[in-house]
């Protein structure tokens, strides 16, 4: 069921067993993901794997935006900024590093670093915690 109410949607979920049997859980999401305006709450839906010096890391990186019971805020569409975390060898991130969320997912295609070493990349929205990846590694081409 929704309902709306000042500009705000709310869906409205209710679940059970006509058994007796089930949690009766009832669960309340608002249409813009927490029903209050609060910043989303951010985590990497897919962590950085590591890759060769400055070749793009794949699969693309992604960073999810959550509501404050942690559904996905798919109306959340602020810009979600990606970056170096950790940087003991004055690396380079290069490639887009700003990006809106579509769905609620932020996808980041064509990062790359130029310098071998090991690294975590820290995410931010306006209003939002930053988080920071799992650590991973850029290493030196090598030839077969």
């Amino acid at each position: 069921m929704r309902i709306t109410h000042s500009g705000v949607i709310l869906t409205l979920m209710i679940s059970g067993c006509i058994g007796g049997n089930g949690s009766g859980l009832v669960g309340i999401a608002g249409g813009n993901g927490n029903g209050n305006n609060a910043p989303p709450v951010l985590g990497f839906f897919v962590q950085p794997n590591s890759v060769n010096v400055g070749q793009v890391i794949t699969p693309a990186v992604e960073v999810v935006a959550r509501d404050s019971v942690g559904g996905i805020d798919s109306a959340f569409t602020g810009s979600i900024t990606i970056s170096l975390a950790s940087n003991s060898t004055g690396a380079v991130l290069s490639g887009t590093t700003v990006a809106r969320p579509a769905n609620g997912i932020a996808s980041f295609s064509n990062l790359a670093i130029d310098k071998v070493g090991t690294y975590t990349l820290e995410t931010s929205a306006s209003g939002a915690a930053a988080v920071t990846s799992t650590a991973f590694s850029i290493t030196t081409v090598t030839t077969p």
